[in-house]
């Protein structure tokens, strides 16, 4: 979704994680109150149209059982906010989750019977969650992990070829996974 929003205005992407953009006015007290149409100028009405664009794109991806989620946001933000709630969790159980998607991340291993391909598809998916999460994992550390912590102890003659062969510093974990897979 952030990268079709921002494909079509990179300023949308904005609207929607920080609040619309503003078209206030002061009142006769000093205080900033918001702007009515009568009051609007032509670049207020582009911020209009900005936030309007935002929640359109927002919106325009979303199913029925969505929509009536956001029914009642008035802004791409509270849009983004309630969805957010309701894929990923309250702050609290994204919390848990990364606890628990850690553990495992910590404890991954090639399960028996498993091939390089099943097992690169798992380890992507966990690392790909917990970067959504905000963690920061190195290619370097992925690929260290996988030669040194994940492979089973009979696939250590091609672990060492490739150590020995190979920068490992600069090893892609594509190349690596290339490099494990049987040709057929």
């Amino acid at each position: 979704m952030r990268d079709h929003i921002i494909g079509e205005d990179y300023e949308l992407w904005n609207i929607v994680t920080d609040g619309p953009l503003a078209t206030t006015k002061k009142n006769a007290e000093g205080m900033d109150v918001p702007k009515t149409r009568a009051d609007c100028t032509a670049e207020d009405l582009k911020k209009w149209e900005k936030n309007a664009k935002a929640k359109k794109w927002l919106v325009c991806g979303l199913g029925p059982d969505e929509s009536n989620k956001i029914e009642s946001c008035t802004t791409a933000k509270e849009i983004w906010d309630t969805l957010q709630v309701a894929h990923e969790g309250t702050p609290q159980v994204k919390r848990s989750r990364g606890t628990l998607l850690d553990s495992q991340y910590a404890n991954f291993s090639m399960k028996e019977g498993e091939s390089i391909q099943e097992m690169y598809t798992r380890f992507t998916t966990l690392t790909n969650d917990l970067i959504s999460l905000g963690r920061i994992i190195l290619e370097e550390d992925k690929v260290e992990k996988i030669l040194t912590r994940v492979l089973p102890v009979t696939w250590e003659s091609k672990i060492i070829a490739i150590q020995e062969s190979k920068n490992i510093a600069t090893l892609k974990l594509d190349e690596l996974i290339g490099n494990l897979t049987p040709v057929n």
